[in-house]
């Protein structure tokens, strides 16, 4: 058992962005009609390398609870029709929108893709009606480059908190 830190990093003014250039051939989509095998899907095939592990217990019932929550939006990143990450924002009633999940597929880490989908990411976020803040937290099991990613962007670092894991 080893101690994990866990960032909070947020962003209170969508002028703050520092957006990444478009990736060509890098396509997008908002997932309209809401899937849930598909969110555990991504959950899954993303996370698998970070340690995601904190749903992969739930219930189909839990998983499709947790999808159809209409405050909950999803992104699907696409390059030669193959997926190469996906996003979760969720409205939270106070104007928060988190960031629950952002993330590449193995293939597309390391390959430029992920600054310009958290840019896109952002721009979707500060989108959403009544927001004041967007936030989200990462830890030391997500990719080295993660945390410098999100404050490239213009996330600011504000809280640390450790967990105790197991991974």
């Amino acid at each position: 058992m080893s101690d994990i830190d866990v960032f909070y990093l947020e962003m209170t003014n969508p002028k703050h962005i520092n957006p990444k250039p478009e990736v060509e051939g890098l396509d997008i989509r908002y997932c309209e009609i809401k899937q849930w095998a598909l969110n555990k899907f991504l959950y899954t095939y993303v996370g698998a390398p970070y340690t995601w592990t904190d749903k992969l217990s739930e219930t189909d019932a839990q998983w499709q609870s947790y999808i159809n929550d209409p405050n909950l939006h999803t992104w699907v990143a696409y390059y030669k029709g193959a997926i190469a990450g996906y996003f979760e924002l969720q409205q939270q009633a106070n104007g928060d929108v988190e960031f629950v999940y952002f993330g590449l597929t193995p293939e597309f880490v390391g390959k430029g893709m992920g600054g310009y989908m958290l840019s896109f990411a952002l721009e979707q976020a500060w989108a959403l009606p009544d927001t004041k803040r967007v936030w989200l937290h990462t830890c030391t099991l997500d990719h080295p480059s993660a945390k410098a990613n999100y404050e490239a962007r213009g996330f600011v670092h504000y809280k640390t908190e450790q967990e105790a894991s197991d991974a």
